[in-house]
C-alpha cells in the first residue's frame, strides 16, 4: 500500500486546535509551577482535555466512549504536547494504559475501564519495569499468586510514569504460565507508592511496592508479554512523535536567537559555525519527523513493519531531540545554562525521553534482532 506523508485537513485542524489550547494552558510559567508540585498536573486542565477536547478518548474505540481515531491523530496531539512540555498524565493514561487494554483481548476489562479513561475521569498507568531497570520481559519478576479466582501481587516496580497519582495501575507480573497482566486499584491494600526524584520534573515517575496486593487478571494468563511488546512498540512510536514536537521547538528557539542576538555588530546567525549548527539541526529534526510519522502510520495500520520501525524511530528521534536540545543551549551560550531560561527544561525532557523504554543502543540491538541481522 502506498502511503502519503501529508496530513489531512482534518488532522491539520486538530493540530491547530490542540496547539492553541496548549499555548494557553501549558505556558512556560504553568509548566514551571506544575513541575514543582507533588501531583504534577492541573486537574481542571485535565478535565477540559477529556470533556471538551476529547483528547484522552481520541483513539479509543467509539463503543468504549472514545472517538475511534487512529494512532496518526494521537501522534499529532503528542507532538503538540511535546512542543509545550505539557505536565499531565496523558502519556501514561492514554498511550500506556489505554493501549494495553485495547490490545489485551479482554472485552470485559475494556468495557470496565476504557470509558473512564476516555472521559478523563480515570488516570491510569502501566507498571512493568522494575528496579533492575530492564525494559524487556526478563526484567519482570513481580509474582502473582491465585486462590480460586482471586489474585494478589508481590514485588516492586520502578520508573512508573505518574504511578504515584494514577487511579488505575496495570501491572505486568509472573504466574506459573508466564508474564500476565493485572489491574490494581490505586488505593488498593498492600500497595505503597513513592514518588521518585527525577531529573525531568515535568514527567513524574514512581516506585510501587506490592505486598499481597489484590489484583484482577486482564486478558489471558501467560500471554501478557505478547500484549506488552505491541504496547511498547506503540509507546516507542508515540514517544518519537512527542520528541519531534520538542525537537522542532528547540530548533525554532535556536534559530530565533541566532537571528536576534547581535555580537561584534552582526547577528550571530551570520557566523559560519552557528549557521552550520542550525543547518545540521534542521536536517536531523526533519529526518526525525519522517521516522516518527512513518511510525505513526505503521501503528495506525498495525502492520508487520511496526516492530522494526518503532525501534528505528525511537533510536533516531531520541538522538535528534537530545542533540537539538544540547545545541540550543550551546547557541544560547551562558544564558542557556541558567535556571531562568527554558532551554534546560527541554534538555532534561530530551535526556529522560532518550532513556525511557530503552535507550538508542538498546533499540538498535532490538532492531537488528527484529530484521534478522
Amino acid at each position: 500500500m502506498a502511503m502519503n506523508f501529508a496530513f489531512t485537513d482534518e488532522q491539520e485542524e486538530l493540530r491547530k486546535t490542540v496547539r492553541s489550547f496548549l499555548d494557553s494552558k501549558s505556558s512556560e510559567a504553568s509548566v514551571r509551577e506544575l513541575m514543582e508540585t507533588d501531583k504534577g498536573y492541573d486537574g481542571a486542565v485535565w478535565k477540559q482535555m477529556g470533556e471538551q477536547m476529547g483528547l484522552q478518548g481520541l483513539h479509543i474505540p467509539e463503543e468504549f466512549g472514545g472517538s475511534g481515531y487512529t494512532q496518526i491523530e494521537l501522534g499529532v496531539v503528542l507532538e503538540e504536547m511535546g512542543r509545550r512540555l505539557l505536565c499531565a498524565p496523558f502519556f501514561s493514561t492514554v498511550v500506556l494504559a489505554a493501549n494495553t487494554l485495547i490490545h489485551s483481548g479482554d472485552e470485559q476489562a475494556k468495557a470496565k475501564y476504557l470509558p473512564g479513561i476516555a472521559s478523563g475521569e480515570t488516570t491510569a498507568t502501566l507498571a512493568f519495569t522494575e528496579p533492575s531497570g530492564k525494559w524487556d520481559e526478563s526484567g519482570i519478576t513481580t509474582e502473582a499468586s491465585s486462590s480460586g479466582d482471586d489474585w494478589t501481587l508481590s514485588g516492586a516496580k520502578s520508573f512508573v510514569l505518574d504511578g504515584h497519582v494514577a487511579s488505575l495501575i496495570l501491572v505486568a507480573a509472573r504466574t506459573e504460565s508466564g508474564t500476565s497482566l493485572f489491574a490494581v486499584d490505586g488505593e488498593a491494600s498492600g500497595l505503597e507508592r513513592t514518588a521518585l526524584s527525577t531529573m525531568d520534573q515535568t514527567r513524574k515517575q514512581a516506585k510501587l511496592e506490592f505486598s499481597d496486593t489484590p489484583a484482577t487478571l486482564i486478558g489471558t494468563e501467560g500471554h501478557g508479554w505478547d500484549v506488552l511488546s505491541t504496547v511498547l512498540d506503540l509507546a516507542a512510536v508515540s514517544l518519537a512523535a512527542e520528541q519531534v514536537g520538542g525537537a522542532q521547538f528547540v530548533l525554532d528557539m535556536a534559530v530565533q536567537y541566532a537571528k536576534d542576538r547581535v555580537q561584534f555588530g552582526r547577528p550571530i546567525g551570520s557566523f559560519q559555525a552557528i549557521k552550520h549548527k542550525c543547518a545540521d539541526m534542521l536536517l536531523e529534526v526533519e529526518s526525525a519527523k519522517s521516522a516518527a510519522y512513518y511510525g505513526m502510520w505503521c501503528a495506525s495500520e498495525m502492520n508487520e513493519e511496526l516492530p522494526s520501525v518503532a525501534s528505528l524511530a525511537k533510536a533516531y528521534c531520541s538522538e535528534a531531540y537530545f542533540h537539538a536540545a544540547a545545541e540550543n543551549i550551546q547557541i544560547h551560550g551562558g544564558i542557556g545554562f541558567t535556571w531562568e531560561h527554558p532551554a534546560h527544561l527541554y534538555f532534561k525532557r530530551a535526556k529522560s525521553s532518550e532513556l525511557l523504554f530503552g535507550d538508542p543502543t538498546y533499540h538498535r540491538e532490538l532492531l537488528a534482532q527484529r530484521i534478522g541481522i
